[in-house]
């Protein structure tokens, strides 16, 4: 079966990694950008053809796009290209408020297209072992979720931290529980303008499960960092870690001993996890959902999800800072 033929349309940091990425995979026909120069230069490197963002919605050799864009712009492009008959991938966030997003997943439902986001992290080896591991009940029942992703940068003018930094790990996170937080609490801190630069969510979910998650990009140092705390084991994905280390579990006890509490410590065991590029896996899920017309791993239902807890989450700043 010949592959399905993608233009990537944004050819900026993220853009250029599905650029060559799609390349790797036989599957890249065209490039896009507001700046030609631009799209030209990768179209020159990676053999590919250049196309003018306003013509490509309409080309008959372009079966799918996937957007790169800064996220205001995510919903109305996704429309056209699936109203022009393309499957789309969309980066996260898919836009900038819920309603947005609706619109363009309907009319991706509406026109048969398929939808999917970029939540790569949910394609990420460590991930997926994880999730296997709480599937199989070697965690016991999850009780809590806490993720931490800080580092230094990238700044926006639209979207701050959370927006930025935080669908990645609410991806993860509802995966995990499965459903939807019954309640959302969002904290933030500007330092730089109004937009938070420090942010933090609670959630409570249906079965008593709570989470939090913290997000800044103002951080001297880097941390990526998911830990599950279950009744039998608690478990931490680290991708800052090297492959052997990423994915640890601590079989700790706790109980009650006379009235006392009382626990052990265990040295964590290391989870063996098969090496893979998660965009990599990504797009060749993405490729497989165009050629099969199954429903993507990490679909616009799930996007709206994410949208929902951030719109939920997000502190409005007024001053300088706060």
């Amino acid at each position: 079966m010949m592959k399905p033929r993608i233009a990537v349309l944004g050819c900026g940091y993220w853009g250029s990694n599905h650029i060559r990425t799609l390349k790797a995979l036989g599957a890249l026909h065209a490039v896009s950008d507001v700046n030609p120069a631009r799209a030209e230069g990768f179209a020159s490197e990676q053999d590919c053809l250049a196309i003018e963002p306003e013509a490509l919605f309409m080309r008959s050799d372009i079966d799918a796009i996937v957007m790169a864009l800064p996220p205001q712009f995510h919903a109305d492009m996704a429309v056209r290209a699936v109203q022009g008959g393309k499957d789309v991938l969309v980066e996260k966030p898919i836009a900038l408020t819920v309603a947005d997003a609706e619109r363009s997943v309907k009319a991706a439902a509406d026109n048969g297209r398929v939808f999917m986001v970029g939540h790569v992290l949910r394609f990420h080896p460590a991930f997926e072992t994880l999730k296997a591991l709480i599937d199989n009940g070697e965690l016991g029942e999850v009780r809590y979720i806490h993720s931490h992703r800080l580092g230094l940068g990238k700044f926006h003018t639209e979207n701050d931290a959370l927006w930025d930094l935080a669908p990645h790990d609410l991806s993860m996170i509802l995966a995990i529980t499965g459903t939807e937080p019954i309640e959302v609490r969002g904290e933030g801190a500007a330092l730089l303008d109004n937009l938070s630069d420090f942010a933090h969510l609670h959630m409570r979910f249906p079965n008593g499960l709570r989470s939090h998650l913290f997000a800044s990009r103002l951080n001297p140092y880097r941390e990526r960092r998911l830990t599950v705390v279950g009744t039998k084991a608690m478990a931490v994905f680290d991708d800052v870690e090297p492959w052997e280390r990423k994915l640890a579990v601590y079989r700790h006890a706790v109980w009650q001993d006379s009235g006392q509490w009382a626990f052990t410590t265990n040295e964590p065991s290391y989870v063996v996890v098969g090496e893979g590029m998660p965009l990599t896996r990504e797009l060749e899920h993405f490729v497989q959902c165009i050629e099969t017309r199954a429903e993507p791993r990490t679909s616009g239902e799930e996007a709206i999800r994410v949208l929902r807890i951030l719109t939920a989450g997000t502190v409005a700043h007024t001053g300088s800072s706060s």
